[in-house]
C-alpha cells in the first residue's frame, strides 16, 4: 500500500475495515502518513454508524494481512484513536469501539448533576477534601475576598454510572457559605445547597476550557492511565448580585466527554 493514497474498504472480522485495492484509490492532494490514514478511516467508520459500540475490531495480525501494511502501522492507527477514547481493550479478547461520549454545552452555565440526570444518566459523587482554610493571592483574588480569607476547599470525584468520569475542585467564600461542612456535599449539587440552604443563587459564569494530561494522581482517582487526556475546565461562577460565589477548576475525561457550543454569525 502506497503513502499518499486514500484507503478503500473491505469486509474483515464481521465489519467493514481499510484495504488497499489499487485503482480504487484516489490520490491525495498532499501524502498523509499511512497509518493517519487507517485511523481516519476507521474514525470515519465510527462516527457514521458503521462500526458501531461494542464492535469487536480485527486483531492486529488480520489488520495487518488485509492491509498489507507491517503491525507497527495498524498498532499506530489504533493508539491515534485510542487517545482519542474511541477504542477500549478487554484482556484477552481483543479490542472494541468504545461508547459514544457525553456532550456538555461549553457556552451554557448547566450544573453537572442536573445535565446528567437529564440525560438518563446515574450520577453519584465521592468526596474527596472539604476543607476550610485561608486563601491563597490569586484565589482572593479570583473571588474578591482579602488574601487569608477563609475559604472552603472542596475535591470530588463524579460518578456517572458508577464510572468516574470527572475530578472537581471548588472554592467558594466561607463568608457567605458559613457550615458549608454541616451539608451532604456527596449526595446533593453545590449549587442546589447555595441556593436552597442560604438563598444565594448562581446565575453567570465565566469559563474556559484547555486540553491537559492526567497526572498519577488525578489518573488513580479517575480509573484512567497517567497521561490520559483532559479537559481542564475553569470556571469563575457569580451570584444574582454579582458576586463571586465559586472558583473551579474541573478535570474532565476526555474519553467520555465531548464538548460543544453553538457557533456565533460568522464575522467578516
Amino acid at each position: 500500500m502506497r503513502q499518499g493514497f486514500r484507503v478503500a474498504m473491505v469486509e474483515a472480522g464481521g465489519g467493514l475495515v481499510p484495504a488497499a485495492t489499487g485503482e480504487t484509490m484516489e490520490r491525495l492532494t498532499a501524502p498523509l502518513p499511512l497509518y493517519i490514514q487507517i485511523a481516519d478511516t476507521l474514525l470515519g467508520q465510527i462516527e457514521s454508524g458503521e462500526l458501531p459500540p461494542g464492535h469487536r475490531l480485527p486483531s492486529e495480525r488480520e489488520l495487518s494481512q488485509t492491509l498489507g501494511v507491517s503491525r507497527m502501522t495498524v498498532r499506530q492507527a489504533l493508539q491515534v484513536l485510542d487517545s482519542r477514547g474511541l477504542l477500549y481493550r478487554r484482556a484477552g479478547q481483543g479490542t472494541y469501539v468504545a461508547g459514544p461520549k457525553i456532550e456538555r454545552q461549553a457556552g451554557k452555565l448547566v450544573p453537572f448533576t442536573f445535565s446528567m440526570r437529564r440525560r438518563g444518566y446515574l450520577t453519584e459523587a465521592r468526596l474527596i477534601a472539604l476543607e476550610r482554610m485561608p486563601a491563597e493571592a490569586a484565589i482572593a483574588r479570583e473571588l474578591g475576598v482579602a488574601v487569608s480569607a477563609p475559604v472552603y476547599f472542596i475535591r470530588r470525584v463524579r460518578l456517572v454510572n458508577r464510572e468516574p468520569v470527572l475530578l472537581e475542585r471548588l472554592t467558594v467564600p466561607a463568608d457567605l457559605f458559613p457550615g458549608l461542612e454541616n451539608h451532604d456535599l456527596a449526595r446533593r449539587s453545590l449549587y442546589e445547597i447555595m441556593d436552597t440552604e442560604y438563598g444565594d443563587k448562581v446565575s453567570k459564569a465565566r469559563q474556559s476550557l484547555e486540553p491537559v494530561v492526567a497526572t498519577e494522581y488525578e489518573a488513580e482517582l479517575l480509573g484512567i492511565q497517567p497521561g490520559a487526556p483532559l479537559m481542564l475546565e475553569r470556571r469563575l461562577a457569580f451570584d444574582e448580585d454579582d458576586r463571586a460565589v465559586e472558583h473551579a477548576r474541573d478535570l474532565f475525561r476526555g474519553d467520555r466527554f465531548r464538548f460543544v457550543t453553538e457557533v456565533a454569525p460568522l464575522e467578516l
